[in-house]
């Protein structure tokens, strides 16, 4: 494998997988590991999380149906969890960001480097917007082939499901797809024309049973049902407190003490923010400090 590095100055952090409520899921998987190093900040609580793979060179349409399923997820509340590498792996991370959703990106590496250097603005990109990236080696170790492979048990391990939008017949990507279906998750794959290569993959996989997707709703209603009754969208915030708002109206939470505490802010700010929604139309009051989306 060819290094493609890019040189990555942010602090690393270490803690073990146990310790933080959104990596805990991963206590089950084969080989878990003890210690997982991350930049940026995890979210804290756990959230519907959907792992989406696929090839490294989409076409077209593997392209669209990527950035489609990955925005109305991340519009959702749904952390999108993926592997950085180029194509769909790139398409998601960013379809995500450019909804104000949340995603992570897991690396098979260690983090004192990015892998490929050509994504490292992306990955300045999730940090800013309050994603993570993380990894299970220490910071200096270079990337080989086989730690990419062991890397996707984790990229399945911490997603309640795993979705396959574009891949071909031998892709790495159904590496993922036999890690998920080891640790229980549901594979969802986006059907692809029969006659072309890149969707070989996808095809297989949906004859040997996997749930076919033509949407984001076909995936919220087997992992999280309760946020289709929640019509909301992220991109809706005006600047990153009401985003973080709205994600937080999104989860079901709704007085307005816990929203301030949660939204990490002082009174002052959080009751102008709220104001300033409530008059845009983007929120609306239930009575009693209680709150809900329009």
């Amino acid at each position: 494998m060819s290094t493609h590095f890019a040189t990555f100055s942010m602090k690393i952090n270490q803690i073990s997988p146990q310790s933080n409520k959104f990596t805990q899921i991963i206590a089950p998987i084969a080989l878990m590991p003890k210690k997982l190093y991350y930049i940026g900040e995890l979210p804290a609580e756990r959230r519907p999380a959907v792992a989406i793979v696929g090839t490294r060179k989409p076409t077209a349409y593997g392209r669209e149906v990527t950035a489609q399923i990955a925005s109305e997820l991340a519009r959702r509340g749904v952390v999108i969890v993926s592997g950085m590498a180029l194509g769909v792996d790139g398409i998601a991370h960013r379809a995500a960001l450019e909804v104000g959703g949340t995603t992570i990106a897991v690396q098979g590496n260690g983090l004192a480097h990015l892998y490929p250097s050509a994504h490292r603005q992306l990955g300045e990109d999730i940090v800013a917007s309050g994603g993570a990236i993380l990894s299970e080696y220490e910071p200096d170790i270079p990337a080989r082939d086989f730690q990419f492979l062991e890397r996707n048990r984790i990229v399945s391990g911490l997603a309640d499901a795993v979705l396959i939008t574009e891949a071909a017949a031998r892709s790495g990507t159904l590496n993922t797809a036999k890690h998920a279906l080891e640790q229980g998750k549901e594979v969802f794959v986006v059907p692809g024309n029969i006659t072309s290569p890149l969707s070989a993959g996808c095809n297989a996989l949906l004859k040997q049973g996997a749930t076919p997707v033509t949407s984001a709703e076909d995936i919220i209603e087997v992992i999280a049902p309760e946020l289709l009754r929640t019509n909301y969208q992220l991109a809706l915030g005006d600047n990153p407190l009401q985003t973080k708002i709205v994600q937080l109206l999104g989860q079901g939470i709704r007085d307005g003490d816990e929203l301030q505490r949660l939204s990490e802010v002082d009174a002052s700010q959080f009751a102008t923010e709220l104001t300033m929604m409530e008059i845009n139309g983007v929120i609306r009051s239930l009575g009693a400090n209680q709150w809900t989306v329009r």
